[in-house]
């Protein structure tokens, strides 16, 4: 057949001819070279842009044997508009350092992230995170993912309080025990905890001990007002000058500086209700029953407190020692769950300061992440709640601190507080003070809400509220205002196991499909 018949010998065209037909046959020992005539070409050439056809024709300089201007098109655009012909071609416009989270899907090259870095190369103004996503999309997946793989950094992880217990698994992986409070569990921190600062108090000379009581005896009085707002009471100036007078007896200062106390919330409490005469007359009050008259709110909302949400949590003297030289601690709230959602609040709150004021007195020198899980709940508390966040967001570059905030929408931030309020305009402002913002898949309505909130353009609303929702994982990632970034989270067989937030629900449905058939 004709399909089978064997080429002639006069159908074969060697090598040479082939190439001829593009262009000529090459000269395989290389161009023939005048050199004087090599000379004058490049003297003729000087200042002009273009090369010949086939390149310098001198040797190693790039000569090719086919002039393919004459066989192809060519074209001459900016490099702007080659990154969108070409967009395999185009650079990463992230360094190559830190957590290699996945793959950016427009250029097909590794994302990685590193916010430390990209503030010290002017990509980001702060090291700040928020990440937004709905449940199921990756969420909890991609923070995991990130803290451990930035551990292979040195950087460190506090999860400030774990709501649904999300991060346990992964440090039972690593072989760490995580804190559980809550009900069934023996564990007690005492949100007044003097931590470090106990253990070096008398190594520091005396303007240190000055220097750093004054910052933790600040923290306790604005974590004191703020746990007092969520029973109802607006402490007055007053009021905190009398809260930062009793905290400076109690925890034996007021002598000379010679030892520190433990403190605790009842404490504080029983010596509001029970002053002595130097107390009311150190506060500047007329007589102690003007004191009583005027702490009257105060003491009661401090007792309320302990005697409700707080009781046997953060009431007593604190019953473990974390390792700080781990790469990762936690304090896991789920247990909580039961007492409400006011508990979990103050538990955030409370856990907000301890934290704060345990890793400000760490003098390791190391960068942490702070994971603050469901941050809206703590900022629900009150104007002083969203203050605390605002400020660890503002003071996170001096603490070495990358602030991680995780949420499902940005309505979350607006019911903090009533609209129009204080506490909404400070928290919506909160977002600018995160650098990264992370926007895994959305519907709709929210991703109308990221674009405005962010001020995203079209594609980049398309991205989280279209391609982000086609696959767990996906995320546009915004670096400041520069353009988005399409980025797919990919984690190992091993990450997958240990991220897996449905294993309960897998582990539950044999037993609910053979009850349902029995």
């Amino acid at each position: 057949m004709a399909r089978n018949r064997r080429p002639s010998r006069g159908d074969v065209r060697t090598a040479f001819e082939l190439l001829d037909s593009f262009g000529g046959a090459p000269n395989l020992s290389g161009p023939t070279v005048d050199p004087a005539a090599a000379a004058e070409e490049r003297d003729r050439r000087i200042n002009r842009p273009a090369a010949p056809p086939r390149g310098p024709a001198e040797p190693g300089r790039g000569w090719a044997p086919v002039d393919a201007a004459t066989r192809m098109p060519v074209y001459q655009v900016t490099t702007s508009e080659i990154g969108g012909l070409f967009p395999l071609l185009a650079a990463n416009g992230v360094p190559a350092i830190g957590a290699r989270m996945g793959y950016d899907a427009l250029s097909g090259g590794a994302f990685y992230c590193h916010p430390i870095e990209w503030l010290l190369r002017g990509l980001a103004t702060n090291p700040n995170m928020v990440i937004f996503g709905e449940p199921g999309r990756g969420k909890s997946s991609t923070v995991v993912a990130f803290c451990l793989r930035m551990m292979l950094f040195g950087i460190k992880t506090l999860i400030s309080g774990d709501v649904k217990g999300e991060y346990t698994p992964l440090l039972r992986a690593l072989g760490i025990t995580p804190i559980a409070l809550g009900r069934g569990s023996s564990a007690r921190l005492n949100a007044l905890d003097l931590g470090p600062l106990a253990a070096r108090w008398s190594t520091w000379p005396v303007e240190r001990q000055r220097e750093e009581l004054a910052g933790v005896l600040g923290r306790w009085t604005k974590l004191l007002a703020a746990l007092a707002e969520t029973q109802g009471y607006s402490p007055t100036v007053t009021d905190e000058l009398v809260l930062a007078t009793v905290l400076r007896r109690l925890v034996g200062v007021s002598d000379g500086y010679t030892r520190l106390r433990p403190v605790t919330i009842p404490d504080v409490a029983r010596v509001l209700a029970d002053p002595d005469d130097d107390l009311w007359a150190d506060a500047r009050f007329a007589s102690r029953r003007d004191f009583l008259d005027h702490t009257r709110l105060i003491t009661d909302a401090l007792s309320n407190l302990v005697s409700g949400p707080l009781a046997g949590l953060f009431d007593e003297p604190t019953n473990f020692e974390l390792d700080w030289d781990a790469p990762i601690q936690s304090m896991d709230l789920s247990l909580l769950r039961s007492r409400g959602d006011q508990a979990i609040a103050v538990a955030l709150t409370c856990l907000g300061s301890w934290s704060s004021m345990i890793t400000d007195l760490q003098d390791d020198g190391d960068i942490r992440i702070v994971v603050r899980d469901e941050v809206w709940r703590q900022m629900r508390l009150g104007l002083r709640a969203v203050h605390a966040v605002d400020s660890d967001l503002r003071l996170s570059r001096a603490e070495r601190k990358i602030q991680l905030l995780v949420m499902h929408k940005p309505s979350d931030l607006l019911s903090v507080g009533a609209a129009g309020s204080q506490e909404v305009a400070i928290a919506k402002d909160l977002l600018a003070l995160c650098s990264t913002r992370i926007l895994l898949g959305q519907s709709t309505r929210v991703a109308d809400e990221l674009a405005s909130e962010l001020a995203l353009t079209e594609r980049e609303q398309d991205v989280a509220g279209g391609w982000a929702m086609e696959r767990q994982g996906r995320a546009l990632w915004k670096i400041e205002n520069s353009p988005g970034y399409k980025v797919q989270t990919v984690l190992s067989s091993t990450e997958m196991r240990i991220f897996d937030t449905n294993a309960q629900l897998r582990a539950a449905a044999p037993a609910a499909l053979g009850s349902s058939t029995g």
